[in-house]
Formats: structure tokens, C-alpha cells, sequence
């Protein structure tokens, strides 16, 4: 006997089906980044399906960011990328950490486990053009007097180690986490005498690496977010 199921079965959408269809001639290569869709008529008489179903699959594919819709243009293919992936999550996550401390807690915890692994990488892979960036950068931290561009330098920073990974998906997902955390960045090395803590931390990490100590490099990045958890979480007590 064959099995029986009480599931009830479901019509599609006609715009779901364009979709996939539209999907399959991305992911193909028949539709590649930068080209142009087809004009709606034209996809309507190739799918036999109607204007709105054709909007609603384009819609679709728009709020994925895999096609960019202008006005009084015709959609074109978006170019991928790790960041471009990335940045799709931005308006989600901020809305996750918006008037949710568990969520940021958890975000902090990420990003102490995710950087540490990091910058154990970096260590093992950072040659001397990689040690004279950061240098700079520090010492470019040193420098600002405002708190916004002490902030820059701050997160330039941790890219940079990011980037020394040469892992793009690591340097992009280091760089969403650090930017939907930038206001409570902020509100850390706002504290009186916190930017010089911040800087004797970074020379710090800078010394491991350039030593290739990778253990001591994923322990002086590990107690410098410690620290910053910390003060952030004496302000909000």
C-alpha cells in the first residue's frame, strides 16, 4: 500500500513559479550581474502569466537584493558578494538588537567567540605590510581628538585584522557585527580615559601579531572585548 498523507495540497502562486523560473536563469548564467531583465511584457507572454505576477516575483528578487529596480529603467541583475549578502541582514539585526538587551548580550558574545578565532589567523598569516597598517591606524587613533573619528579609527582596526584572515566571508560577517554594534561601540570608549585603555589594548594585539603569537594574540583580543563588555554593561546597571 502506498502511504497516505491528511496534508491538503497546495496551488502555488503563478508569481512563486515565475520566480523560481527567473532564479533558475540567475543562478544558470543566463541572467548575470549587471545585465538587464527582460521588459514585463515580454516575460508575461514567455511564463503566460499576468503583470502582477510578474511584479510580485521581481519584488521578490529586489527585497533579496538580486536585482536592483529603478525607476523608468528595467531591472538589472545585482552584482554578488559576500558584503552584498551581508548587508541584506542589516535592517533585520537592528531591529533584533532595538530595545533588547538579550539579543545584544548575545551579538557581544558572537563577536568575542567569532574575533578571537580571528585574529588567531591573522597572527599565523600577517606579514610586515599587514603589522605597518595597523600601526598607522593606531597611531592615527592616537591623534583624534573627537570621539566620532576615534570611533573610525576604532573599527578600522578591527577590519583590518579581519581582512588579514583572507577570508572574505569572515572579513564581511566581522564587519555587519561590528556595525550594528557601532552604538554600543560608542557608548564604551565614551567613558573618560577609556580611549587610552583602548589604545595600550591594540598595541597589545598589534605586539602578538607581529611575533606571529597566536595564542597570546587571541588572549590580548579576548580580554580587550571583555573589558568593553564590562563597561558596557556597568553603564546600563
Amino acid at each position: 500500500m502506498f502511504p497516505t498523507s491528511n496534508e491538503p495540497i497546495r496551488r502555488r502562486k503563478l508569481s512563486d513559479e515565475v520566480l523560481d523560473r527567473l532564479l533558475e536563469d540567475i543562478r544558470g548564467g543566463a541572467l548575470r550581474p549587471g545585465d538587464q531583465l527582460p521588459p514585463e511584457r515580454e516575460l508575461m507572454t514567455r511564463f503566460g502569466v499576468g503583470r502582477p505576477a510578474v511584479r510580485e516575483a521581481m519584488q521578490s528578487l529586489a527585497s533579496r537584493g538580486l536585482i536592483t529596480i529603478s525607476h523608468g529603467e528595467r531591472a538589472r541583475v545585482s552584482e554578488f558578494s559576500v558584503t552584498s549578502m551581508i548587508d541584506q541582514f542589516d535592517t533585520t539585526a537592528r531591529l533584533l538588537l532595538s530595545g533588547s538587551e538579550e539579543n545584544i548580550s548575545h551579538l557581544i558574545q558572537a563577536r568575542l567567540f567569532f574575533e578571537t578565532g580571528m585574529v588567531r589567523m591573522a597572527a599565523a598569516r600577517a606579514t610586515p605590510e599587514d603589522i605597518a597598517h595597523l600601526e598607522s591606524l593606531v597611531d592615527e587613533m592616537e591623534q583624534q581628538q573627537t570621539g566620532a573619528a576615534f570611533i573610525d579609527c576604532d573599527m578600522a582596526f578591527h577590519h583590518a585584522i579581519a581582512d588579514m584572515t583572507g577570508n572574505p566571508i569572515f572579513a564581511a560577517t566581522a564587519r555587519g557585527m561590528l556595525h550594528w554594534l557601532k552604538d554600543y561601540h560608542a557608548a564604551i570608549i565614551s567613558f573618560q580615559g577609556a580611549e587610552d585603555v583602548t589604545l595600550r589594548e591594540h598595541r597589545e594585539i598589534v605586539h602578538y601579531l607581529s611575533g606571529h603569537d597566536v595564542e597570546g594574540a587571541a588572549r590580548a583580543m579576548g580580554n580587550h572585548l571583555t573589558r568593553a563588555s564590562e563597561l558596557y554593561r556597568q553603564r546600563l546597571d
